[in-house]
């Protein structure tokens, strides 16, 4: 029996309080007494809303068995009204989530849609939000971005008036940046994640929501160059996701401290946190796959990509993995095998709409044609990705682009522009600590003979250990054409003609 002092509106406030204040069990236990304390008090739709929330936030747990009884109690109250209220587009929602977890995505928008009228129709601002972000990720997943993207736009205007409960309101915020993402809306994600770091930032004592607000943000700053506020901020994101009850968004925490520590050659820290996305139920990849290219395994980075992308068929996830699979794939020689990834991030450039896939998938195309040694061409599509990055105020891929920007200008003869580009992206990265890729752009070493850089000493002593290009290629994570290059570079530079006479020349010079 329920406590006759206890009201059940007041119990409903109690357990909105204990949500947002990130106490899950306390606020499902206050939930469950408030559905009773209604029926009491003759309430039946305040209790049906009620187990509304009960079945939803039961099944996001896990626990299905539980959120079926709930779910279906409030099936039974509501045909028990016998007339059709507002309550009857909630529960099309649970037929919305099953669509999606099967990949149903236009079912699944359909549904969403018919909620979103039942909202729209009786006025009820939470509901037609709640539909319309859903039926906006399904569209998106389903291929129809822009329509999505409007959607969500209008849920987000919505909750950002401050026309939603404030539960509502978090769900929105971060389904609409999680869909901005899957989309590769880069300029999107950044708009709604500072919107949304504005509200958490209006309710210091929050949990709820502000543990994936700051994994957005990290991101965010990663992509700015902010690294070691990226950092510290992804940190702080997996201690409230914990605080929070929700250790797979913790573990998401941990993979974007695993990133950048990746990104400034911490390889050790990078597999730590790495590891521990993993035991908290997130797949750190493809920042795993790229660790393991780092450390010279190449067999593991080439198979665990191979894996993910066998597994993977939604688009925005399949494009979030094809880079790292051009990149480990011309690592080990594969140039087929890139071209072919290549294409399909074009393709799904152009179906996403995306300016940050575009730039991807010119700097994709750009590494191959300098692996075929096609070089004026990936000149031009170098530049492209370099302006992309740019405009997209992303100063590592900037930098990465204008590198490879110089390698081609230095392949066609042009040496003031290769020098111009080559100075331009050492500077860049020096200022993020990105420490490997800086260490492929080492200028000449005024200590070193002949003026070798510090790459090809690299170079040099790993032919003198007797190494292949294939190996070479292998322990320095670049191409083999790269190492080729390399190597002509410094026959040049030494006056040589064969790998022994180099080799000769580190042993004399005591470069091993």
């Amino acid at each position: 029996m329920t406590d006759p002092n206890e009201a059940g509106d007041q119990l409903e406030e109690l357990a909105t309080a204990a949500y947002m204040a990130g106490r899950e069990g306390e606020y499902l236990d206050l939930l469950a007494r408030a559905h009773r304390a209604h029926l009491d008090e003759g309430e039946p739709i305040a209790a049906l809303r009620c187990a509304f929330w009960l079945g939803i936030n039961l099944a996001r747990r896990g626990e299905t068995g539980a959120a079926g009884g709930w779910l279906g109690r409030a099936q039974r109250l509501l045909e028990s009204e016998g007339e059709d209220r507002v309550e009857r587009g909630y529960l099309l929602l649970p037929a919305v989530f099953e669509r999606e977890a099967r990949g149903e995505w236009a079912k699944a928008a359909e549904i969403a849609g018919e909620a979103a009228a039942i909202g729209e129709r009786f006025g009820d601002a939470d509901l037609f939000a709640l539909a319309g972000h859903e039926q906006g990720q399904a569209l998106i997943r389903a291929g129809e971005v822009a329509a999505g993207l409007s959607l969500l736009d209008q849920a987000m205007v919505a909750a950002s008036a401050g026309e939603l409960s404030p539960i509502v309101t978090g769900i929105v915020y971060c389904g609409v940046i999680l869909a901005c993402e899957q989309a590769h809306d880069v300029r999107r994600a950044r708009e709604w994640t500072a919107t949304l770091s504005r509200w958490c930032d209006e309710q210091p004592e929050m949990v709820a929501f502000t543990g994936r607000c700051r994994i957005h943000r990290a991101e965010i700053m990663q992509w700015q160059g902010a690294w070691t506020e990226a950092l510290a901020e992804a940190r702080r994101a997996a201690e409230r996701c914990l605080q929070g009850e929700n250790p797979r968004a913790a573990g998401e925490a941990c993979y974007r401290q695993g990133e950048i520590h990746r990104l400034r050659g911490e390889l050790a820290d990078a597999e730590a946190a790495f590891r521990l996305a993993g035991e908290r139920g997130y797949e750190p990849q493809p920042g795993l796959a790229l660790l393991r290219l780092a450390q010279g395994d190449l067999a593991a980075a080439g198979k665990a990509i191979e894996r993910l992308l066998a597994e993977r068929a939604e688009p925005g996830e399949r494009a979030r993995l094809l880079p790292a699979a051009v990149e480990i794939a011309l690592a080990a020689g594969r140039v087929e095998a890139a071209e072919a990834a290549v294409a399909e991030l074009e393709a799904l450039a152009g179906e996403l709409g995306s300016d940050a896939l575009a730039a991807q998938a010119a700097h994709a195309a750009g590494t191959v044609l300098l692996a075929k040694g096609e070089h004026a061409a990936a000149l031009a599509a170098l530049r492209r990705a370099a302006d992309g990055w740019q405009e997209l105020d992303a100063p590592y891929e900037a930098a990465r682009a204008r590198a490879l920007v110089g390698r081609a200008c230095a392949e066609v003869g042009d040496e003031d522009g290769a020098r111009m580009e080559l100075d331009a992206a050492r500077a860049a990265l020096a200022e993020l600590d990105a420490a490997p890729e800086l260490a492929g752009l080492a200028p000449p070493d005024a200590d070193a003979p002949a003026g070798l850089t510090g790459r090809e000493l690299e170079v040099l002593r790993l032919v003198a250990a007797g190494r292949s290009n294939r190996e070479i290629a292998a322990t320095l994570t670049i191409s083999e054409h790269t190492v080729a290059r390399h190597l002509q570079n410094i026959f040049a530079k030494l006056g040589v003609t064969s790998r022994t006479a180099a080799g000769a020349f580190a042993f004399e010079h005591d470069l091993v």
